[in-house]
């Protein structure tokens, strides 16, 4: 029969087994109709040179049309012809890797190798398209990803602004109980408002950061996945060679008027621990993990020395971070009062680390007491880089001071005060002109002279 919608819908749904119609149009296209009337297209032929006779399901009907099916059905022939065994590939496509197993492999070997796979597995929790977990390693295209990664913002932007309408509404309501839960107990007249304290600015969020790790993480998973001694998957990546977003690196510091108020609300910060640790964070310079899980055995007090492992570095090299006397003496008198083996330990005894763990709350009140805004923990470390490239320190010694690996980690530091840029150029631009006799050289007054004095024994043999 011809394959048509018209014809299609009134073929007879059969009272016992199935009923089977050829196409007069595509050869090898059939139709199957079951007693439960479910109408389903496939494909039967050999490939060239093969005695063995293949079937393989198109569709059902009226997921899938009749064009369509004729469509596939000639592809199918297509390769049949050239001896490809189309059902031997289908069954070996079943037993590819998913996205999602891919995932599960790949963060077994990320545990075992890497310092903080917790990162990694944030990312690819929030970030990486969901829809990608079910679908086998060869149905993800370049065009696939790359139209994942320019949605990606977007879809971040508007996750953030759900959970910051959630928040909000969640901290409403807990007003109105508190509240109410005040208006049955008063007595008295109703207390004065409070005045409303203006929030700090929020740091601008594009989403282009998070897009751009996400599509480096699927690439990174490809990369495993492709690795002939594992031989998880041969095709391409499909997340290579694409466009990230321009992200402008971060180049926030403690400016010279900003660093009296800042330290005038580290010193009001009630909590102690918090309050040393922010400062030991800026004076040594080095990554917050770090500094909250400092321990005792790692301090040299002979030498005024902090030595950390390879294992503790994000580098994996060993490093010796020199304590200067006002960090030398926040840790003496630590020492002398310490209950535990961390220099800051926690609070609480339901602490699985065993020492304090992300100051948001103390950031947010200094932050608040301060004034400043848009910094953040991780801007301490660029704070002393900064000012030592402000005193002259050559690139190699703010590299060897903050344990960085490359000279292109340290460069950033020396862009960010625009002092001693301006200084030098104010002296090429002074020589130039001098050069060019528009501006008078500096005028060499020679000291006068004191009148020598001569000695009694001098004088005498005079």
């Amino acid at each position: 029969m011809d394959f048509t919608i018209r014809q299609i819908e009134a073929l007879p749904t059969p009272a016992v087994g199935r009923g089977e119609y050829k196409d007069t149009r595509e050869q090898g296209l059939y139709l199957r109709v079951t007693a439960s009337g479910v109408k389903t297209f496939s494909f039967v032929g050999r490939a060239k040179g093969s005695h063995r006779v293949e079937r393989l399901t198109l569709g059902k009907y009226p997921q899938v049309k009749p064009d369509e099916a004729r469509n596939r059905a000639r592809e199918i022939a297509g390769r049949l012809a050239s001896g490809v065994c189309v059902a031997a590939a289908s069954r070996e496509k079943k037993g590819e890797l998913t996205v999602g197993e891919l995932w599960k492999l790949y963060y077994a070997y990320i545990e075992k190798t890497t310092k903080d796979p917790l990162s990694t597995k944030e990312v690819w929790e929030t970030y990486v398209v969901l829809a990608w977990t079910k679908r086998r390693l060869s149905e993800v295209s370049a065009v696939d990803v790359e139209r994942g990664h320019l949605e990606l913002p977007t879809l971040i932007m508007k996750q953030r602004e759900k959970k910051a309408a959630a928040l909000k509404a969640r901290d409403e309501a807990r007003r109105r109980e508190i509240a109410a839960r005040q208006a049955i107990r008063r007595r008295g007249p109703d207390p004065k408002p409070e005045p409303e304290v203006p929030r700090r600015v929020a740091k601008r969020v594009t989403g282009h950061v998070s897009a751009n790790r996400a599509l480096g993480l699927l690439r990174a998973m490809y990369g495993f996945a492709l690795d002939p001694k594992r031989g998880y998957f041969t095709g391409m990546n499909p997340a290579s060679n694409h466009k990230m977003f321009p992200v402008q690196d971060r180049e926030r510091s403690l400016q010279p008027s900003e660093l009296a108020p800042f330290f005038e609300a580290v010193a009001a910060e009630p909590n102690e621990t918090m309050r040393d640790a922010i400062l030991i964070a800026l004076l040594t310079g080095q990554r917050r993990g770090n500094v909250l899980a400092m321990r005792w055995s790692e301090i040299d007090f002979d030498r005024a020395e902090w030595r950390l492992s390879g294992e503790l570095t994000k580098n994996g090299q060993q490093h010796g971070a020199p304590l200067t006397p006002e960090a030398f003496e926040i840790l003496k008198r630590r020492w002398e009062a310490r209950t535990s083996t961390f220099v800051f330990p926690a609070m609480s005894k339901r602490s699985k680390t065993g020492h304090i763990g992300e100051p948001k709350t103390a950031w947010r009140r200094i932050m608040d007491r301060s004034g400043l805004t848009e910094l953040i923990f991780h801007d301490l470390r660029r704070t002393l880089g900064s000012w030592q490239a402000r005193g002259g320190a050559s690139l190699v010694m703010i590299g060897k001071s903050l344990n960085h690996k490359t000279p292109e980690a340290t460069a950033i530091y020396a862009r960010l005060d625009m002092d001693p840029v301006r200084q030098s150029m104010g002296s090429a631009a002074s020589a130039m002109f001098e050069a060019a006799g528009v501006k008078q050289t500096a005028q060499i007054v020679e000291l006068p002279k004191r009148p020598r004095k001569v000695s009694k024994r001098n004088s005498n043999a005079a």
